[in-house]
């Protein structure tokens, strides 16, 4: 395992454009602390984004585990680009002549995955305490260590979309059309989402059934969105009439459905190797 992914890291630094993209993509991760610092200064009105209550405990770990997820195209990139380079350089044909197996190239590349997103992981957890602990209210231990939920969701769910990219990547081999593709996915989900919700005569909840398990789709609804959750919005919604109930909770076969799409472009992954003439 140890020297898989140390084959795989030493491509990854030897890459500029790779190196600049996951360097970037933490440094960014890091930056969700300035949004403590936004503030709005319009005559007597003064909106400080902090005071609002995004780092308190344990609100906090759903709104930054969503606001990272947002980031993880830049990491997608480095995993489609990293197929691509394989085909493009012929490290892939040198690395099976050198005697690595197909199993093993797919396992490098797996693992690598795996890394990548458990080092945002941990690495969103450490700047949530950080900001929790400066700008939180509550700090007791319970609150503090409640709703760790969201780093399982947000884990799974780079390594999900991760997954996919690496899968997009050997299919079809050029990153910048891999990554046209995936658009062209995502605006075909939405599209389907669409049609589902609007034009078939169902409940919420038979289209919603439906919808849960469109790749994409059942990735986005393991972290949902959490402006709603807010003392604020809801105050402001109640002002103009509005009312809405929505449920934020990670739930145990929403995580299952993303594990089994995991599993589903691993094995498509190898598959596709395994046949494919190198």
């Amino acid at each position: 395992m140890i020297r898989l992914l140390h084959i795989e890291f030493i491509k990854l630094w030897n890459n500029r454009a790779s190196k600049v993209l996951i360097l970037a993509y933490f440094i960014l991760l890091a930056c969700i602390a300035l949004i403590a610092s936004i503030k709005f200064n319009i005559g007597p009105i003064k909106f400080h984004l902090a005071e609002q209550g995004i780092f308190n405990f344990p609100y906090i770990w759903h709104f930054n585990t969503y606001v990272a997820a947002s980031l993880k195209f830049f990491l997608a990139v480095v995993i489609v680009s990293m197929m691509a380079n394989e085909y493009s350089n012929k490290t892939i044909k040198q690395n099976l002549i050198d005697g690595l197996s197909k199993k093993e190239f797919i396992a490098s590349k797996f693992l690598t995955v795996i890394v990548f997103s458990l080092i945002s992981t941990i690495f969103v957890f450490i700047i949530s305490l950080l900001l929790g602990y400066s700008f939180s209210s509550i700090t007791e231990p319970y609150h503090v260590f409640s709703d760790l939920e969201y780093l399982i969701a947000f884990f799974i769910k780079l390594v999900g979309f991760f997954s996919f990219c690496l899968f997009l990547g050997i299919l079809i081999k050029r990153s910048a059309f891999a990554l046209g593709f995936l658009f062209v996915w995502f605006v075909g989900e939405k599209i389907a989402y669409g049609f589902l919700r609007f034009e078939i005569e169902a409940t919420k909840n038979n289209w919603e059934s439906i919808t849960q398990f469109f790749p994409l789709e059942s990735m986005s609804n393991l972290i949902k969105e959490p402006i709603t959750r807010l003392g604020a919005a809801k105050e402001l919604a109640k002002q103009v009439g509005e009312k809405y109930s929505f449920d934020y909770a990670v739930h145990f076969h929403e995580l299952l459905i993303v594990v089994g799409w995991i599993s589903i472009f691993t094995i498509l992954s190898y598959t596709l190797l395994q046949k494919r003439d190198l």
